[in-house]
């Protein structure tokens, strides 16, 4: 997707089973959709959604989901804690990639326009869309929620921007409108005194913390109002909470992470409570993150240790670490991060065993040797993964927990790159084949077709090549996840190991007899060193791994 918007609509039931996954199903029944989560609150009887795709599409969606919600959903039955003025109580537009807000602001103006139309709820436009100042925020719209909006109806001021002023009693109230991406980001502590925590979030929140005098009396203006002491961060709400009963959080809403991002909390507060005494620990995510708010935090800490790194995949990493991201529960980025949550993977890698199986055993060419390369290499990082995810968490090995963390962001971001690999390879070799029924009737055809010939044949060279340097890395990671991993799955580590020097020389196999073809000696001789280099270590750290397998089992 070149054009990404996200939508996260909330629909006034969370206990209905059918109800919420019927409103599921309308969402991905629309063409160019994926939807990412479904986060239904039972005490709160509300179910939030997210969903992302391009601007038209997601449009369909938010119809066609409000379309069935509002059909399903009574709100004179409707009970629950929390805040709510309709069936379909908000549905925010926010732009995360390749569309601006002013794009959002336009899709919130056509949705409402068409809700009201068809369906017959006002719908009132609040956030960068508000046509008006107090409408801005949605508490100041949804102020009485739904019990009290007959009687505000009454009043011309509170004409919707879309619909009839007219109470509506089976589906309430609707409000739409362009925001900004909002990070729930909740930094650990090692207390369990709350109170430390609200009382640092005072310091860092906008609206800041009341004013004292030194009895502890609440100083009040000359507006009848308590005098308050702003806080550090605009854009910032927060408060103190519990994660568990040893576990105290300065728990936050980041509402612009482009001008306080996840690095300025999490350093802040590492700072404050320093000065009480208290240790941070690590930070969580709640629901999701763009892929550039964590890029954001890695050039923080990439220039802060000048490293200068660019990389964006080793940013993410550098952010997940520094952030202490899986100080509760790994922090798994396929999961997490919006980007590669709906990152497109080829068709090889996308379909199910059966299917690869048929296809590798057809007549076709590709996928080959090169493909079945790269899947061997990512079963085998997937199990050191798994063994990390054995690991953490277990109070048995408290002492290993850092490296076993570092070793799973290591272990999957080389399962992601070994599977965009098991489709680059076929690709690649696709490429040879397009070369050869390339025209060949005149001079000029072909040698342009003999040069496309050679660099295709670099191509599918280069690619098993990648590959086996990745399988190689994979070895790194196993010894750790033998030595220092869940002793119950110690042979999950060796056979990783396997797996990896499997993927590893049947790559360099690969790689070789792409060799044969090319006619450039500069760039066979350079890529057999390194072949070479590969075939030494791949051997020597599997059989060191093997060892201390046998040894310990």
């Amino acid at each position: 997707m070149t054009k990404i918007v996200e939508c996260v609509p909330n629909f006034s039931e969370g206990r209905e089973k059918p109800v919420i996954e019927a409103i599921s199903g309308a969402i991905k029944a629309v063409d160019g959709v994926k939807l990412l989560n479904v986060d239904p609150g039972s005490d709160f009887n509300r179910t939030v959604y997210t969903f992302v795709g391009e601007p038209k599409a997601v449009l369909e969606a938010a119809f066609q989901s409000a379309k069935v919600g509002l059909s399903l959903i009574d709100m004179t039955k409707h009970k629950g804690e929390h805040a709510r003025m309709g069936a379909l109580d908000v549905m925010p537009f926010i732009p995360i990639r390749g569309v601006t807000d002013d794009d959002c602001i336009n899709l919130s103006k056509k949705f409402g326009e068409g809700m009201a139309k068809e369906l017959g709820v006002p719908v009132f436009l609040y956030a960068k869309s508000a046509t008006k100042p107090e409408r801005v925020r949605l508490p100041s719209i949804r102020k009485g929620e739904y019990e009290a909006l007959e009687e505000k109806f009454k009043d011309p001021s509170f004409a919707p921007d879309f619909g009839k002023a007219e109470f509506v009693p089976k589906s309430g109230a609707t409000a739409t409108g362009c925001r900004d991406i909002l990070l729930a980001y909740n930094v650990n502590l090692d207390t369990n005194d709350k109170k430390i925590a609200s009382r640092i979030s005072g310091k860092i929140r906008t609206s800041g913390r009341i004013k004292k005098d030194e009895n502890g009396n609440k100083i009040i203006g000359s507006d009848g109002k308590p005098e308050r002491i702003p806080g550090k961060f605009k854009g910032v709400q927060a408060g103190g909470m519990m994660y568990n009963e040893n576990i105290a959080q300065v728990s936050m809403n980041l509402l612009n992470y482009k001008e306080v991002n996840l690095h300025h909390a999490f350093e802040e507060v590492k700072k404050e409570v320093k000065k009480l005494g208290v240790k941070v620990t690590g930070s969580e995510i709640v629901g999701l993150v763009p892929k550039e708010a964590l890029v954001l935090a890695g050039k923080f800490y990439s220039e802060k240790e000048e490293t200068n790194i660019s990389d964006e995949e080793e940013l993410v990493t550098i952010a997940i670490d520094k952030l202490g991201l899986s100080d509760l529960y790994p922090f798994v980025p396929e999961e997490k991060i919006i980007e590669y949550m709906i990152e497109e993977t080829g068709s090889l890698a996308s379909s199910s065993v059966k299917e690869f199986l048929s296809e590798l055993a057809s007549s076709s060419p590709a996928p080959g040797g090169g493909s079945v390369a790269a899947l061997a290499g990512a079963l085998g990082s997937a199990l050191s993964s798994m063994v990390c995810n054995l690991t953490i968490g277990k109070e048995k090995y408290n002492d290993v927990q850092d490296e076993v963390k570092s070793a799973l962001e290591k272990s999957e971001k080389l399962r992601r790159k070994l599977t965009t690999l098991i489709d680059e390879d076929a690709e690649a070799f696709n490429d040879v084949i397009k070369a050869f029924k390339m025209p060949k009737t005149t001079e000029k055809e072909k040698t342009k077709r003999a040069q496309a010939i050679q660099e295709g044949y670099k191509t599918a060279a280069k690619v098993p090549l990648e590959t086996a340097k990745t399988c190689e890395k994979i070895l790194d990671v196993s010894m750790i996840v033998a030595e220092k991993g869940n002793k119950n799955s110690i042979t999950d580590a060796a056979v990783s190991a396997l797996m990896a020097r499997a993927g590893a020389n049947s790559a360099i196999l690969n790689v070789k007899i792409n060799l044969g073809s090319i006619k450039d000696k500069k760039f066979i001789d350079e890529t057999i060193l390194e072949l070479e280099e590969i075939e030494r270590n791949t051997i020597d750290k599997t059989d060191d791994i093997l060892k201390f397998v046998d040894n310990e089992i």
